[in-house]
């Protein structure tokens, strides 16, 4: 698994590279764990929405811990760069800025179907 991880690191890496994006460790580590986060929930939500509504952001925040220091033991294990707790931190702090997002674009999606469906009843 580490290794598959530092190939995936110095994928990211190269593409930030080749771009010119010339994005920090830190701000990669933001943005990559952020939406990594959003796609593990997107795919986890329905599934467990119908197992329990009030357990979804918690299973997928600890899913999110788990990879970002699976992410820095294999950087650690592979030498394919620096373990570093900030990046752990900042990884958390991407995904929950995008679920706070996520939360807000759906209260809105919600509330404009429910206003629908007042309106239709009248």
């Amino acid at each position: 698994m580490g290794i598959f991880v530092a190939k995936i690191h110095n994928y990211i890496l190269s593409l930030n590279d080749a771009y010119e994006k010339n994005f920090t460790d830190k701000q990669l580590h933001f943005l990559v764990i952020g939406i990594l986060g959003m796609l593990i929930l997107m795919v986890i939500y329905p599934l467990f929405k119908l197992l329990s509504e009030n357990h979804i952001l918690a299973i997928a925040f600890t899913v999110i811990v788990v990879i970002t220091f699976a992410i820095e033991i294999g950087q650690k294990i592979s030498d394919s760069g620096t373990m570093d707790f900030a990046d752990i931190v900042f990884g958390i702090a991407g995904f929950l800025l995008m679920f706070v997002i996520f939360a807000v674009i759906r209260q809105i999606f919600l509330a404009i179907i429910n206003l629908f469906r007042k309106i239709g009843k009248h």
